[in-house]
């Protein structure tokens, strides 16, 4: 998803909220069975800034004395051709390091958060499904498939609407179980801005 933010297709994104009810517009969490507190996004809050990490690898300078060592530059998996560095061209294997080791510095995406909301994963309209960053498919009309990682293959009928598109998705990268079960998400909207 990290090209569909770069390309400017996903500004919103869902994630499971655990033991979160709803009354009356509020969000409430249990904690006690006499007790109920208010429960703030644990994915941040309108104006909040949010770094997003993904697979690179970093480039360091033949000379080690230079940049005291640091990495001079990184690549990004998501956006990276090969035959774009010297040692693709000789055969060099590059060191991916997954996102999670990414640091701070290595980041080339921030996001700020202007909108949070809870709803059922159900409630999903055609345009948050757009706006969650599914993509069309390349050749004739209709949405990817994600269940399907050959969707593109001639045969394999594509999606009718951007929500079949996005429930496709998330049974991919959840589970069909996830999907049924119908849960409450938090809803995090949020745009690009310069670093």
């Amino acid at each position: 998803m990290v090209r569909a933010i770069l390309e400017g297709r996903k500004t919103m994104t869902r994630r499971v909220g655990a033991d979160v009810v709803v009354v009356n517009g509020q969000v409430w969490k249990p904690a006690r069975v006499d007790y109920a507190g208010y429960v703030d996004c644990p994915y941040g809050q309108p104006g909040d800034r949010l770094w997003v990490r993904e697979t690179f690898c970093p480039i360091y300078p033949q000379d080690p004395h230079y940049n005291g060592g640091r990495p001079i530059e990184y690549d990004y998996a998501a956006t990276y051709q090969h035959g774009y560095r010297l040692g693709d061209l000789i055969g060099e294997k590059k060191k991916w390091k997954p996102s999670i080791h990414m640091p701070r510095i290595a980041s080339r995406i921030l996001l700020e958060i202007t909108a949070v909301r809870v709803e059922r994963l159900h409630d999903i309209t055609e345009a948050d499904a757009q706006a969650e960053g599914v993509e069309r498919v390349v050749v004739g009309s209709g949405w990817r498939r994600y269940c399907d990682p050959d969707s593109e293959e001639v045969g394999v009928p594509p999606c009718g609407d951007a929500r079949r598109s996005f429930r496709s998705l998330w049974k991919y990268i959840n589970g069909a179980e996830s999907w049924n079960a119908n849960p409450w998400v938090w809803v995090v909207e949020f745009k690009r801005v310069q670093p």
